[in-house]
């Protein structure tokens, strides 16, 4: 049910019969998975974005599986656990992050791959910095230390360790979520940071592995802003047209074509590259 009317929404906004559409349908289907969304208060746009992600991939791998079954039936080498857990969801969005963790006491390394969808990405500053800098938080080495020692298996013992996660598998689209929420003691606070980030030529080398950085550079095609405070705000959306290129700004029933000058803004919150 759910991505027969994700399709329909998708028809009615391509066949462009209409100035706005109220994705009414699609909306209460998610509603009858998620009771959350089916509230008239707002939600997390990065929540919904995988809650979304989900159930088009559990939907969709579904009707993968029913396919492949019929097709591969006199093939001994069809892996069921792959075509369950393949969709087009995870040929488009799904990459992997390899962490190496490092004993400090042995010097022992190991390797721990860890698939993603959407990356979150730290802002390092209050007043200003770029998508590179939020990067290079994000992949620098980190070290483990306290509550969060690991058992190294050599020691045998639980010991500090140093951990950098690098980029194995670079997705086809990549979404970063930008972490402007965040918790001050008890209190949670937006951080209206200003976050500068590139229209093309995104480049993933730096923190991506010899063979996947291969074709590692991106080109933004839209982006989720939020504007307001944390329990009081306002969501927007920038996408480029995949055939002409132009850019354009979803305000509710508001539908403007902007400039590309106009696609940097302060309010940013998710980024698709």
């Amino acid at each position: 049910e759910f991505a027969t009317a994700f399709g329909s929404l998708m028809s009615d906004m391509w066949l462009g019969e209409f100035d706005c559409i109220s994705p009414e349908v699609f909306h209460s289907a998610l509603g009858k998975q998620y009771s959350t969304f089916s509230k008239r208060t707002q939600q997390d746009a990065q929540e919904f974005l995988i809650c979304v992600l989900n159930e088009l991939h559990e939907a969709l791998k579904k009707v993968r599986a029913q396919l492949c079954k019929r097709r591969c039936v006199t093939n001994a080498k069809a892996s069921r656990g792959s075509v369950s857990e393949t969709s087009i969801i995870t040929q488009l969005f799904e990459g992997q992050l390899s962490y190496d963790i490092t004993c400090l006491e042995c010097k022992t390394t190991t390797n721990r791959p860890e698939s993603f969808t959407v990356l979150s990405l730290p802002i390092p500053s209050k007043s200003g910095c770029s998508l590179q800098d939020c990067l290079k938080c994000f992949f620098q080495q980190d070290t483990l230390t306290w509550n969060n020692q690991i058992h190294c298996s050599w020691c045998g013992t639980k010991q500090d360790a140093a951990v950098k996660a690098t980029i194995t598998k670079a997705p086809q689209i990549i979404i970063f979520h930008l972490k402007r929420f965040e918790w001050q003691g008890k209190h949670k606070r937006k951080l209206s940071t200003d976050i500068r980030y590139p229209l093309n030529n995104l480049d993933l080398s730096p923190y991506s592995s010899p063979l996947s950085c291969k074709d590692a550079e991106y080109s933004l095609c839209a982006v989720v802003n939020h504007s307001g405070f944390l329990d009081d705000g306002h969501y927007t959306a920038f996408c480029k047209h995949s055939v002409t290129k132009n850019w354009y700004s979803f305000d509710d029933a508001q539908i403007t074509k902007i400039p590309n000058s106009s696609v940097q803004t302060d309010t940013a919150y998710l980024l698709f590259y």
